[in-house]
């Protein structure tokens, strides 16, 4: 799939601000894995914000997307900042969970984790969560260049054992390096046209 043009549309405070916007994509992930700087790569343009400091995207973020089958990417504040306090995490993890369960026509959820790291509990939690609500995921490994070739394939094996997952069923991914672009878009290409026809 080619992306012609993007923009920025709104933050939502409240979830159901975004129904408005069909049919969405959704991305989810623990603060820092690196979805400002994908979206970026998957966009073609800088319109999220990157930063060294976790926890910045507080809001739910909505993206317009000109493609060959338009669609929205909705960016979700992510989840495991470490200095969040514990009403800050409950507000953003009622924000997400009130996102999930109100309406919004969410075509695919795109689960970010960082290639470098074990799947943590609450990285596990978001794919059983997504399992419980029957919603399609598809999970995006990000900073594929940080590692070697051997070293990323042994960590593919690892995480897809951890989730339960085929190694198919992985995308890898390099904000930085431009790798696993083509094939994300593929993939989205694919999910578009089938959430079309239903």
């Amino acid at each position: 799939m080619k992306i012609k043009s993007a923009r920025f549309v709104k933050s939502c405070v409240e979830p159901t601000a975004a129904c408005e916007f069909t049919p969405q994509i959704c991305v989810a992930g623990r603060s820092n894995c690196g979805k400002s700087t994908l979206l970026n790569l998957l966009m073609g343009a800088r319109l999220c914000k990157t930063s060294q400091t976790p926890g910045r995207t507080r809001l739910i973020n909505v993206f317009e997307v000109n493609a060959d089958i338009p669609f929205y990417f909705v960016d979700l504040p992510g989840y495991g900042y470490s200095k969040a306090t514990k009403s800050e995490a409950a507000e953003w993890n009622e924000r997400t969970d009130k996102y999930f369960r109100c309406g919004n026509d969410i075509a695919q959820t795109l689960c970010l984790m960082d290639i470098r790291r074990d799947p943590s509990d609450l990285d596990k939690a978001l794919i059983n969560y997504l399992r419980d609500l029957g919603l399609p995921f598809t999970v995006v490994l990000t900073k594929a260049d940080k590692l070697s070739r051997a070293q990323a394939g042994v960590s593919v094996m690892k995480i897809a054992a951890a989730l339960g997952l085929a190694r198919d069923n992985l995308i890898v991914t390099s904000g930085d390096k431009g790798t696993g672009r083509d094939a994300l878009l593929d993939r989205l290409y694919e999910i578009l046209s089938a959430h079309e026809s239903t």
